[in-house]
């Protein structure tokens, strides 16, 4: 019961820093609502599909590629490294919060605003008629894992590579947009040479952004999605693993300052 408060204070000291600013947030919003509908529209004049079964499409790439990346990995990375500037590490040292509270407390926090983003997507993709055609379990699974997986990458770059708050954005944009192309979120992966698809496969957007188009717009079970989900998990463990272990270290080298 300590640790499960402990995590809780930290996700809702971080969420009601997000509601105070209300900027990120609003961003957060307007950017995957505007990814959305222009790729909804896109699709059903480029492909000649109905515009409910091109917002079908759309949705799952959507929330993947536009929403959840930039809020749980560019998010995460900016807490961390916004954590640091102002000191908050320290004073975790003098306190009795627990170490692993505070990884989780965050990833909490974001896993909290990516089902916020989730809720929002497919409210608006139902407005033109769009629907979640496979199972909302299976669903749900690959959503989660995809929040782990963005969640312990961004704790990788943010304690690794990002020391200023100004590096966020670059460092998101470097590594991010040309994954999110190349993963399928702004163009459809059929649209892709043989070349690309064959480098695709190592994205894990790639696998995030297929195994959640399979159930969400085609209605398919694990069985046809076997490569892409297993590919995401072992994903997702990794990047736990490596985003656990580099935050330890984080923690070493800030206490020795």
């Amino acid at each position: 019961m300590k640790y499960w408060r402990e995590i809780i204070a930290v996700t809702q000291r971080i969420l009601i820093e997000l509601l105070r600013r209300r900027r990120s947030l609003i961003f957060w919003s307007i950017f995957p609502i505007s990814v959305l509908i222009l790729s909804g529209f896109i699709l059903a004049e480029r492909a000649k599909l109905p515009i409910n079964a091109a917002f079908d499409y759309a949705a799952p790439s959507t929330l993947v590629g536009a929403a959840m990346f930039f809020s749980c990995l560019g998010g995460s990375v900016a807490t961390v490294v916004a954590e640091r500037e102002q000191q908050t590490l320290k004073r975790l040292f003098l306190s009795p919060l627990n170490g692993t509270s505070y990884f989780l407390g965050i990833f909490l926090a974001h896993s909290c605003i990516a089902l916020g983003q989730t809720l929002l997507i497919y409210t608006i993709a139902a407005f033109w008629g769009a629907r979640f055609k496979g199972s909302i379990l299976l669903g749900l699974i690959i959503i989660l894992i995809t929040i782990i997986s963005y969640v312990g990458l961004g704790f990788i770059l943010g304690t690794q590579l990002a020391r200023r708050i100004e590096d966020v954005n670059a460092l998101v944009a470097a590594f991010g947009v040309p994954l999110l192309i190349l993963g399928g979120a702004f163009l459809p992966a059929a649209l892709f040479p043989k070349t690309l698809i064959n480098i695709a496969k190592y994205n894990p957007i790639y696998h995030m952004n297929e195994a959640l188009v399979g159930v969400s717009a085609k209605g398919e079970e694990i069985s046809e999605i076997a490569s892409h989900f297993w590919f995401l998990l072992v994903f997702a463990v990794v990047m736990v693993a490596c985003g656990w272990l580099c935050y330890r270290r984080m923690l070493i080298v800030e206490r020795r300052l």
